[in-house]
């Protein structure tokens, strides 16, 4: 008999078990239908539904759970959600160092580079304020302010302090921003494809040749500035001022490189801002070949 005793306890437990991981399948099944249910449901615990997962699927395979009924809030929380160190609760976004134990926090890969800086995200800016929010980030998570503390904070300075590094530099290139908010929106960005519109390639060609040619930095800097002139004259260096040459049909004023830049910046904000995004990689392509050429020229300098 007590053998027997000792056999039912077990058993009626798995039973019990079982049967009440499928009445609270079965409301949840019918959630809807009968709001009065949901007090019922909530009232097993987190570690009770995860508990009884296994044993669901095996006696009965075709229920489902709602994902809803899971638990979802502790999944929605950002992973820094208190203080490593001291426990304290954030009082502001994002958490990357804490102000009650100046301590540096572990990255988030969950805090996109405009919330680092404060910003909403949009593609257009006011990067006015960029630099100085840099330093600030900067006085508080460089590596060298925590090299006497423990090595576990040390590697959070290094890489928080070069997440903050790499969103400064992609928020302040009209390019790498263009490419970054796409990303943010699922959009990937091959940065390798060419462009065959001839028109643009020819004007690029013509860049390049000019680049080439500059005999200085003045020359250089002709070219980067608002407008610039392309041509071939035999005694005269180009790119020179438009202003300074005769009028000939064989030479053609053009907008300098940082000048189609902006242009190109201004059209991917429209096509952004509208959710035209097949229009914003055209811009996007358009972009990475004066931005080349911008930095090339910058070399030079």
């Amino acid at each position: 008999m007590k053998k027997t005793e000792k056999l039912w306890k077990p058993v009626s437990g798995v039973v019990g078990r079982s049967c009440r991981t499928f009445l609270s399948s079965s409301f949840n099944c019918n959630l809807n239908s009968n709001p009065s249910q949901t007090h019922f449901i909530n009232s097993f615990s987190c570690s009770s539904h995860l508990q009884n997962l296994n044993i669901r699927h095996r006696f009965f395979p075709n229920l489902r759970f709602p994902g809803n009924t899971f638990c979802s809030e502790s999944a929605d929380k950002p992973n820094n959600s208190t203080c490593w160190n001291c426990n304290a609760v954030p009082k502001a976004a994002p958490f990357l160092f804490c102000e009650s134990c100046r301590s540096v926090q572990p990255l988030d890969h969950s805090v996109d580079y405009f919330q680092i800086y404060g910003l909403d995200k949009n593609y257009e800016i006011d990067d006015e304020n960029l630099e100085g929010k840099y330093k600030d980030w900067q006085k508080k998570l460089h590596p060298d302010l925590v090299h006497s503390k423990s090595q576990r904070e040390r590697e959070y300075a290094a890489e928080q302090s070069a997440r903050v590094i790499e969103a400064y530099r992609t928020l302040t290139n009209q390019l790498s921003r263009a490419i970054y908010i796409m990303k943010l929106e699922g959009i990937d960005v091959n940065e390798e494809e060419t462009v065959s519109e001839p028109k643009l390639l020819t004007e690029i060609m013509e860049i390049r040749e000019a680049v080439e040619d500059a005999a200085d930095s003045k020359a250089l800097n002709e070219i980067l500035s608002p407008i610039f002139c392309v041509g071939k004259l035999p005694t005269i260096a180009r790119p020179v001022s438009f202003a300074a040459l005769p009028v000939l049909s064989c030479y053609k004023k053009s907008p300098g490189v940082q000048e189609k830049l902006i242009q190109w910046s201004k059209s991917f904000a429209n096509a952004f801002r509208n959710r035209k995004f097949d229009e914003a990689l055209t811009c996007i392509r358009r972009m990475t070949y004066y931005d080349r050429i911008n930095k090339e020229i910058m070399k030079k300098l």
